[in-house]
């Protein structure tokens, strides 16, 4: 291993040799502690140090890293106080997670770091969020994001890199080459090469280092840094590296070839340099033992400030209470100006509305731009907000949900399109494992919301006419809305909004154009979680919402001897199940009409929760009327069979007469 020094100083040389010191004695306790069953679980970056201890001297302080695992040298070059460290790898409540993940699953908005989730991923998406941040600030800082070779293969590595390259995002994408996803060799992960040479696809500039040598790294790194300040775009860099360990301590290392192991600990990062700097008369024998005893006490007294910390007490409100950031609803009020305008109009009012309140806030989506959106709700945005604001997104959408994630950690709003819901299934994870959980896990907000045109009744066939509402309802961290009226799609979008929650906001497609209401002509909020009685009756409960509310409605109006409450949820999560017990216990039926499909859908729960709180009220089964179960059929004879409309009026007259 050759080094050069090039232009740094003693004191600089001594400094990185400090930083690779401190994650590598503070594994080797960890590996102590974890063989007398102290530590519970442990993955070690032995090997690998020079790489984020590398990049995190390069950054600046207030620059974001996305580390993973086996980046420790990225949390103690960032000087986290050690105990924190051993509080959040023991579980205590003095980490960064009350106990709720482990390791370096986690972030810190204080120290700038965002830490992985399992799924990999996704993060390297946020950091195109946080970069994309950064330009729109014009600030000048880079992001740095860790992956391993074995997360070159997932879908997400291709759309954030993709995106990047053409956004031109000042994201530096540092993939750490250790030769082994767990235990599968790199040549069963891909054929090319070079990881560095996925770049070209993208238009990318990428290049190999040593990720052993510090001094590579670090000077490399350096001339990137200043040269992507002056002409911010994306680089990938390849890190030829090697894990000493496995990929936790469990798994051990013996799917590695023994010569394979004693080539590289002949290359071990610390110990190279360490020979180096004692070449060169810049470090001696006695500094030498004076920092490792000086840091091994910081060590010690730190681990005993952990260790005295009390265990995690569990307190049930505690728990829930953190799910969703605290956001306290404040009403906006509507003037008396109002306008006759459809579904469709009142979204585009909401979002040219709420543009113009945040100067923060960014829409993407697929040709939401100069096109204006499949359904032209955004037409003309561009002339008004600009394409920064308003950015056509490539077809990815995993990707442009991870950096809506971004946006919101780096202090923007951020609203994805989904061109129809369908499609939200190639965004799923990031929604379901990221943005619902990140506040439950070390309290930073998510603050996206996810349009989602939905809903049959058009003959768009299996991939462009579900309401797939079901698949997040049940999902902790997420809020869920949908509008039946265009008086509440306006007032529920600008809440929606305004909360710093994830948000998936339902869009019929059908009442886009066919619904007309009056709409107040400025801006005003209606709070979420809170259901509308849209008719009142004492013979029975509708509960509804979506397309289903105006079903309904028809079907009362055929039948005008029926009285009904028709109680509108509006928002399905959270719930406002006061109102349904308070109608139920009125009229003593409940009847729960969903244009999902039946097994598995909303109404299931709703009549769960109807059964178990308002049982003594009721004279009658709590009924469901649902789609067929099976996927939605495209020509018109078999969708209007799929729907529940001609098996509604039915169940509804069978449960008045029960």
């Amino acid at each position: 291993m050759t080094f050069d020094s090039k232009t740094l100083s003693n004191d600089q040389l001594l400094d990185l040799y400090k930083r690779l010191l401190v994650p590598r004695l503070i594994e080797e306790k960890m590996l102590i502690l974890i063989r007398q069953g102290k530590v519970s679980k442990w993955f070690s970056g032995i090997g690998q140090e020079a790489i984020a201890v590398g990049v995190t001297a390069v950054l600046d302080s207030d620059e974001y890293i996305l580390p993973m695992h086996r980046n420790l040298g990225v949390f103690t070059g960032r000087n986290i106080p050690l105990h924190r460290l051993f509080s959040q790898w023991q579980g205590k409540a003095n980490g960064f997670t009350k106990g709720r993940d482990r390791s370096f699953h986690f972030g810190t908005q204080e120290f700038k770091i965002i830490g992985m989730i399992s799924h990999l991923g996704p993060q390297l998406g946020i950091a195109d969020g946080i970069a994309l941040a950064n330009k729109l600030k014009q600030n000048g800082k880079i992001t740095a994001v860790f992956t391993g070779e074995g997360a070159t293969s997932e879908g997400d590595f291709h759309e954030a890199l993709n995106i990047a390259a053409v956004w031109e995002l000042p994201v530096l994408f540092i993939v750490e080459n250790n030769g082994y996803g767990l235990s599968t060799p790199t040549d069963e992960q891909f054929r090319c090469e070079h990881i560095a040479d996925k770049g070209i696809g993208y238009g990318m500039e990428s290049h190999i280092l040593d990720g052993n040598n510090i001094l590579e790294v670090y000077t490399k790194l350096s001339e990137l840094k200043a040269s992507m300040e002056a002409n911010p775009r994306p680089v990938l860099l390849e890190f030829i590296t090697f894990r000493m360990r496995g990929h936790e301590e469990a798994s051990g290392t013996k799917y590695v070839p023994q010569e394979l192991m004693d080539v590289w600990a002949a290359k071990d990062p610390v110990e190279n340099y360490r020979n180096y700097l004692k070449e060169k008369n810049i470090l001696s024998e006695d500094f030498d033992s004076s920092l490792r005893s000086e840091i091994k006490t910081e060590i010690d007294e730190n681990w005993a400030v952990a260790n005295a910390e009390p265990e995690i007490e569990a307190i049930y409100d505690n728990e829930l209470n953190d799910v969703y950031k605290y956001y306290e609803y404040q009403e906006v009020k509507p003037s008396d100006e109002i306008s006759n305008i459809r579904f469709i109009d009142a979204i585009s009012s909401s979002l040219r509305q709420s543009m113009e309140r945040y100067d923060n806030l960014v829409i993407m989506g697929q040709d939401i731009a100069e096109y204006g959106g499949a359904f032209k709700i955004t037409d003309g945005f561009v002339e008004q907000f600009g394409k920064e604001r308003v950015r056509n997104t490539p077809i990815c959408e995993s990707a442009v949900v991870s950096a809506g994630m971004g946006l919101s950690i780096n202090g923007y709003k951020a609203i994805v399109e989904m061109q129809f819901s369908d499609f939200v299934s190639t965004g799923f994870n990031p929604i379901i494992n990221l943005l619902a959980k990140t506040h439950y896990r070390w309290q930073e907000k998510a603050d996206v919301v996810i349009r989602m045109p939905c809903g049959a009744g058009t003959q768009a066939g299996p991939f462009h006419s579900q309401t797939n509402e079901a698949w997040f309802t049940k999902t902790p961290g997420l809020k869920v809305v949908y509008p039946a009226f265009p008086y509440d799609a306006k007032g529920l979008l600008n809440e929606s909004i305004n909360d710093p929650n994830p948000i998936l906001f339902f869009e019929h497609k059908q009442l886009y154009r066919s619904v007309h209401q009056d709409v107040p002509t400025d801006y005003y909020t209606i709070p979420l979680g809170k259901a509308a009685l849209v008719k009142e009756g004492n013979q029975v409960t509708i509960i509804t919402f979506g397309a289903a509310v105006h079903w309904a409605l028809e079907t009362l109006t055929k039948n005008p001897e029926i009285s009904a409450d028709v109680l509108d949820l509006r928002t399905l999560q959270p719930l406002d199940t006061e109102a349904i017990y308070t109608s139920v216990k009125k009229t003593g039926r409940a009847i729960i009409y969903q244009e999902d499909s039946l097994f598995g859908g909303i109404a299931s729960d709703i009549s769960a929760l109807i059964m178990e709180n308002c049982f003594k009220y009721l004279d009658a089964p709590v009924k469901r009327v649902a789609s067929l179960d099976s996927p939605i059929p495209f020509t018109k004879a078999l969708e209007d069979q799929y729907l529940p409309k001609g098996r509604f009026e039915q169940t509804l007259l069978e449960l008045l007469y029960y």
